[in-house]
């Protein structure tokens, strides 16, 4: 049987007995904020227990390493929507010691990707540098730093909005403040 079908055996299983019912909230985030951090397997559940965050107290936005690499990027618009139609009032940037971005090297990416100089010269030709965008970043406080600035700054995000920087140890679940946003 293929993952997939596994994925499907088990829905079946999970609807039929109604277990979705303790899982039952609204799409507004009960406490208000919203939580931007890292896809790495080892926070899914360690996180928002570090937290103190329930199911339906967060709206949460994952991408690798917590980046905000473009203001006007996807990321960018689920933090506005968060805020903006889902009534979030606070911004936490949450990246995490040893993270898969740290160090990310672009040309062994595009290698491991088996990406043809053909394709990276057309995606290039394009105006995508991606050197740049594959590049990982060398200090995990800085990368928080900056994506907190990026969203602080952002012309679409009232003043009045706290926007936090924060490292989790993924291995501890200790918080490490790095930008307080009151």
């Amino acid at each position: 049987m293929s993952h997939l079908e596994k994925v499907m055996e088990f829905n079946r299983e999970f609807v039929d007995g109604e277990e979705y019912l303790s899982y039952n909230t609204t799409k507004y985030p009960d406490k208000k904020i919203v939580i931007l951090t890292c896809m790495d397997t080892r926070l899914v559940e360690m996180l928002p227990q570090a937290m103190n965050v329930a199911h339906g107290d967060a709206a949460i936005v994952k991408n690798a390493g917590a980046v905000v690499s473009h203001p006007f990027g996807s990321i960018m618009r689920s933090i506005l929507v968060a805020i903006h139609s889902l009534g979030a009032e606070e911004v936490y940037v949450v990246g995490h010691h040893d993270c898969g971005m740290a160090s990310l090297n672009a040309e062994e990416l595009l290698e491991k990707a088996n990406a043809e100089k053909s394709t990276v010269d057309t995606l290039e030709n394009a105006g995508i540098e991606l050197k740049t965008w594959l590049t990982g970043f060398d200090s995990v406080e800085d990368s928080v730093r900056n994506s907190v600035s990026m969203i602080k700054n952002h012309p679409l995000l009232e003043e009045r909005i706290p926007v936090h920087g924060l490292v989790i140890d993924p291995g501890t679940g200790k918080l490490e403040l790095v930008v307080n946003g009151e």
